[in-house]
């Protein structure tokens, strides 16, 4: 599906997949250079880092991460900054210039800058654990693996991304994440038993939190609606919806609402089709036992 064509309509756009990965590390000069207007006119304004959190709605720690230029601002960030701040439309003008995010190649930045806005953000896999929930052993596993070789510089960038990203899911408690995950995936033992133990310790402690939701779909089952592949959808603030779906070699973003719509219906039908998250807490603890 994913290496098909690239939607003629303009409603598809075809890049190569992310959590897999085929990125190289990237220059920080923009983001750092964005966090250094934002760090000059917030002291021009009289403003601490935690007095200026609530003000633009967001944590005193993506605060931080912006001014240090280790986060992507989001769109909101930018926009609430400049009328904060009263920059007379220098961060505005700073944020045109971001066009690169570290250890993130160019393709994948639509989807990224979508991630921190979402309301709700939804991931079926059948290949990987999903780079939101991978650990550090995991990912370099996955790294280290990867065809053509990758350099030690692009392992640490592309690990560095990847943590940054999954800061997403304590720093957005308002956001629902919601993942489906194949049965398969942690019996394959990717990086042998003691990787997939820390793993499995580790989404166990992430599907705790209020705000994630983490379903195993059964190794055996009978019917199943995501034969199609994998695939990620996620809503706006503006209550629109994206999708994202990734084959071999490239992946498409998605915005023609009935083809997102298909992908809805069928994640919703997986829903129903995997183990409670009850019921998949519990087999992970099984698994655990046997890794």
């Amino acid at each position: 599906m994913a290496a098909n064509g690239t939607g003629g309509n303009g409603d598809m756009a075809a890049f190569p997949q992310e959590d897999g990965d085929h990125t190289e590390p990237e220059r920080l000069d923009s983001l750092r250079t964005f966090g250094e207007v934002v760090r000059a006119f917030r002291k021009r304004a009289g403003l601490t880092q935690e007095s200026l959190a609530p003000k633009v709605r967001y944590s005193p720690e993506t605060v931080a991460s912006i001014e240090q230029g280790r986060r992507f601002p989001p769109r909101d960030f930018v926009e609430s900054a400049e009328e904060v701040l009263d920059a007379f439309g220098t961060i505005k003008g700073a944020a045109r210039h971001l066009t690169r995010r570290p250890g993130l190649a160019n393709w994948f930045h639509q989807w990224a800058q979508l991630e921190t806005e979402a309301i709700n953000l939804y991931t079926y896999e059948c290949r990987l654990i999903p780079g939101l929930l991978q650990t550090e052993a995991y990912a370099r596993t996955l790294f280290v693996n990867q065809l053509p070789l990758l350099s030690d510089d692009q392992i640490e960038a592309q690990w560095a991304a990847r943590a940054e990203r999954q800061r997403l899911l304590r720093e957005r408690p308002g956001t629902t994440f919601g993942f489906i995950l194949e049965e398969h995936l942690f019996m394959r033992q990717t990086g042998g038993p003691e990787v997939t133990r820390e793993l499995i310790d580790h989404v166990l402690e992430v599907s705790k939190l209020r705000n994630v939701e983490v379903q195993i779909m059964p190794l055996v089952r009978e019917n199943h609606a995501g034969l199609h592949g994998p695939m990620r959808l996620l809503e706006t603030p503006d209550n629109r919806w994206f999708g994202y779906c990734e084959g071999q070699e490239s992946g498409l973003f998605i915005s023609n609402p009935k083809t997102v719509s298909t992908l809805q219906m069928r994640y919703a039908r997986m829903r129903s089709q995997a183990l409670t998250p009850e019921d998949s807490v519990s087999l992970l603890r099984r698994m655990r036992g046997a890794a």
